[in-house]
């Protein structure tokens, strides 16, 4: 469990603080709107009423306790900078801040955010990828290269084991783990064998899986 603190409760903090609060951190949210807080308060360890410019502010809250400090006010980018530099003058161990545009990540980067997330950005290159191709049914970029792909079993290696069809060897192919409906079955053994009824989970080049799925 890792302490967090969430500003700005926008619809991409809020769904971030409701987040990282299923999966069992301690979160505080903090946002100027009272309503705001209002609503979250139910979903999250704690909430306050608060102006995160506010060097006062912070210093009340502890920001040397919190694991991860992430600045989601997509709105208004100068408080966003602003409260990036001082969660840092403020002894954060690690922010997390929110940019529209490459030139606002750079001064974001420079203001001290160790790093910086395009939510809008991320998500329609993700359904880009996913709808541009019939097969492809989820999408994550590691790098410039390399992805992992969510993708139908192709007919020609049902039956087959993934040491029968060298999968790695002939395909450039990674099996992260094999999806059956809603179970998985992570990092299959060579003597797996595939079915028609199950999808893969696999990291490659898209240029690999492209040649696979089509």
């Amino acid at each position: 469990m890792k302490s967090i603190l969430v500003i700005g409760l926008g619809r991409f903090g809020t769904y971030m603080a409701k987040k990282f609060s299923e999966l069992g951190n301690h979160v505080l949210v903090l946002d100027t709107d009272e309503e705001k807080i209002n609503e979250i308060l139910p979903y999250v360890t704690s909430a306050q009423i608060g102006d995160a410019t506010k060097p006062a502010v912070l210093d009340a809250i502890g920001i040397d306790n919190f694991d991860v400090c992430a600045v989601c006010m997509g709105e208004n980018f100068q408080s966003s900078l602003e409260t990036t530099s001082l969660l840092k003058e403020a002894g954060a161990k690690y922010v997390l801040s929110r940019a529209s545009t490459e030139i606002q990540a750079k001064f974001l980067q420079r203001n001290g955010a160790d790093e910086v997330i395009f939510p809008e950005k991320q998500t329609a290159e993700r359904l880009a990828v996913r709808y541009s191709a019939d097969n492809i049914f989820d999408y994550i970029q590691l790098t410039p290269e390399y992805a992992i792909y969510e993708i139908p079993t192709p007919k020609s290696w049902e039956g087959k084991t993934i040491r029968d069809k060298g999968v790695r060897a002939k395909y450039n192919l990674n099996i992260l783990a094999i999806k059956r409906g809603s179970n998985l079955v992570p990092l299959p053994a060579p003597d797996y064998v595939f079915s028609s009824a199950e999808r893969l989970i696999v990291m490659c080049r898209r240029s690999d899986v492209d040649k696979l799925v089509h």
